[in-house]
């Protein structure tokens, strides 16, 4: 088994309606590998962005199947962690990495 880097389980942040209605409360949403576990991301998060997470709560989303122009497709699945920082921090999305 191939051992994820920590650049790559962390996908990219998720930037909803939803996911800024959260961010007021000091949390950030991120799409994240497939195979990654809480205390790998908490452990990459505060690499990458210097910051003190306190809690992380993982969501599957399941692939769904679509139909498209009379064709059926399929809506891929992911995996997305929602992270909650350290009151007073928080990580400015606008900048990259």
């Amino acid at each position: 088994m191939k051992k994820i880097n920590f650049i790559d389980s962390i996908k990219n942040p998720i930037i909803t309606e939803k996911a800024t209605v959260l961010s007021e409360q000091n949390k950030t949403v991120f799409k994240v590998h497939g195979k990654a576990n809480k205390k790998n991301i908490k452990k990459n998060i505060e690499k990458l962005f210097k910051v003190n997470v306190i809690k992380i709560n993982i969501v599957n989303l399941k692939s769904k199947k679509k139909i498209k122009q009379g064709k059926m497709s399929v809506k891929t699945g992911y995996k997305k962690a929602i992270i909650t920082l350290k009151k007073g921090q928080s990580i400015d999305l606008t900048i990259g990495i």
